[in-house]
């Protein structure tokens, strides 16, 4: 048996399996409210797994276009960067799904199919680090943007800085006064 028929023949199984790892990383209650709540309004981080799940095995089955696939994975690896997840933790999504495939490609003899496909799922991985990454940079430079306006808020009631922001120019200005 190929590799794309096993995949396209279990695809339920894969997508349940790997579903169940992937809300293994939130506490218990989170994970059954993410299992049993179906609402995308009521649930966005379970609908964000499964639009990401649906693009990845879309991806590798049907070989759709890895823009799309990048497009579904930057939600829910969003979501995890907001919500403090490492790096790491972010992105293992991606590799358990390599242990739900090797599992039930076991006994099937399909190592170098099985090598290929870990490979392609290694490279989303890559790019979900990508996708990762930029979050938190954009997340720690709206951290230091407002971090910086409640300084000049700080200094301005304070009367150490005029209305134009020039920090010279204020009472304690920088002519010697």
């Amino acid at each position: 048996m190929e590799l794309d028929s096993l995949l396209s023949e279990k695809r339920e199984e894969i997508t349940r399996e790997w579903f169940n790892l992937i809300i293994q990383a939130y506490p218990p209650d989170t994970a059954k409210f993410l299992k049993n709540q179906t609402n995308r309004f009521a649930n966005p981080v379970g609908h964000a797994i499964s639009e990401a799940m649906e693009a990845v095995l879309g991806h590798l089955v049907e070989d759709r276009d890895p823009a799309d696939v990048y497009r579904s994975m930057d939600g829910l690896v969003r979501i995890k960067a907001i919500q403090d997840f490492t790096a790491s933790q972010s992105i293992r999504f991606i590799f358990s799904l390599k242990e739900v495939i090797r599992k039930k490609a076991q006994g099937q003899h399909l190592s170098g199919e099985l090598l290929e496909l870990e490979t392609r799922i290694d490279e989303l991985a890559l790019g979900c680090f990508d996708i990762y990454m930029a979050c938190r940079e954009k997340i720690y430079d709206l951290k230091a943007k407002e971090l910086k306006s409640m300084h000049f808020r700080l200094l301005k009631q304070a009367n150490l800085v005029s209305e134009a922001g020039d920090p010279g120019s204020g009472p304690v200005g920088g002519n010697g006064s």
